[in-house]
């Protein structure tokens, strides 16, 4: 089959990309033979290779019409998106605007983000879960500092379970708060890329912002706040229950985590894992899975998590179930198998 398409003449440039890097994503992704002559595009292969390949076409042409930068990203997770079938458009997902500052603009780049942010819109509390990298927390906090800037909630809570840091406080020099505040510094990163960083200090010492580990949560109601609970596969089930029931009115909770991470002591249970099952059936409680394809860091960081994945369900398999399911069990279980 062969078919031609015939672009705008402005829009030439921003679809084939800087040195034509977007029309050689194309080349690798999709099956049909794509050449391009002056601002006509022409398609040949099986009618089903080419008929994706149109439509790839058309929702890039429809980013650049909404003056969105059309990277080599985009072209992967347009393709992505038509290939799985999704019935909503690639070009509406990847130009919805969480949050600007300074010309850079926050923005769901996958199907499954885009539904993840929905969801924080649509619901009081959302778990996000899925491996590192697919952007649960930085999502979730585009969206609390969003929810704060158009008073939508009159403070933001961060807060994190110290476990790995708890293990190695009496060895780090200062105090309490000193010896914290490293294991919660991802927090103050991702604050520093969405608000102008000489404003945090004054909101933090006004309360409007406030970051700090889980313990600190306990005997609370936190009323009118975005509350957002990182690293949530180490809690345990008690501490998970006592953090949601701090719920109050106008607040919205994230709990984010990697059940695949999991890093408590002792065999305890984790409490992501515990919600995940308990907490189904509740409405306005809703459970967002992101996956390896939605990993927006470099590319090889989703072949790792796919690896792995692979590794660890093969491992499972040899051994059998009687493997413990965290890590410091596992790293046990193997120094005792080398003995």
């Amino acid at each position: 089959m062969r078919s031609s398409i015939e672009l705008a003449p402005e829009s030439v440039f921003p679809f084939l990309g800087s040195a034509d890097q977007n029309l050689r994503e194309l080349e690798q992704l999709l099956d049909a033979d794509i050449h391009v002559r002056g601002n006509s595009v022409t398609l040949t292969g099986k009618a089903a290779d080419v008929a994706l390949a149109e439509r790839v076409i058309e929702q890039l042409v429809a980013l650049t019409g909404r003056n969105r930068v059309v990277t080599p990203e985009a072209v992967r997770h347009t393709v992505s998106m038509l290939t799985e079938g999704s019935s909503e458009s690639p070009a509406e997902v990847l130009s919805l605007d969480i949050l600007s500052r300074r010309g850079k603009t926050i923005r769901p780049k996958t199907l499954n983000q885009k539904r993840y942010v929905d969801a924080i819109d649509a619901n009081t509390i959302v778990f996000g879960i899925g491996p590192a990298g697919t952007g649960k927390t930085y999502l979730a906090m585009a969206k609390a500092v969003q929810a704060l800037q158009t008073k939508q909630v009159n403070r933001i809570i961060l807060t994190r379970p110290a476990v790995e840091a708890g293990e190695r406080l009496g060895f780090l020099p200062g105090t309490l708060n000193e010896k914290i505040d490293p294991y919660l510094r991802p927090l103050y990163d991702a604050l520093h890329d969405m608000m102008d960083p000489e404003a945090i200090p004054k909101l933090m010492a006004a309360g409007v912002i406030e970051v700090a580990p889980l313990a600190y949560m306990r005997g609370r109601t936190l009323n009118d706040s975005f509350i957002i609970l990182d690293e949530a596969q180490n809690t345990t089930a008690e501490q998970m229950k006592m953090f949601l029931t701090r719920l109050g009115f106008g607040s919205k909770i994230v709990v984010t985590g990697d059940v695949t991470q999991v890093d408590l002591p002792n065999g305890a249970r984790s409490g992501l894992r515990a919600a995940s099952e308990i907490l189904t059936e509740i409405e306005d409680i809703h459970f967002a899975t992101l996956t390896s394809s939605d990993v927006v860091r470099h590319r090889l960081v989703s072949d790792i998590v796919d690896a792995y994945e692979r590794a660890e369900a093969e491992r499972v398999t040899q051994v059998g179930p009687h493997y413990p399911g965290n890590r410091a069990q596992r790293r046990a279980a193997s120094r005792g198998d080398r003995r």
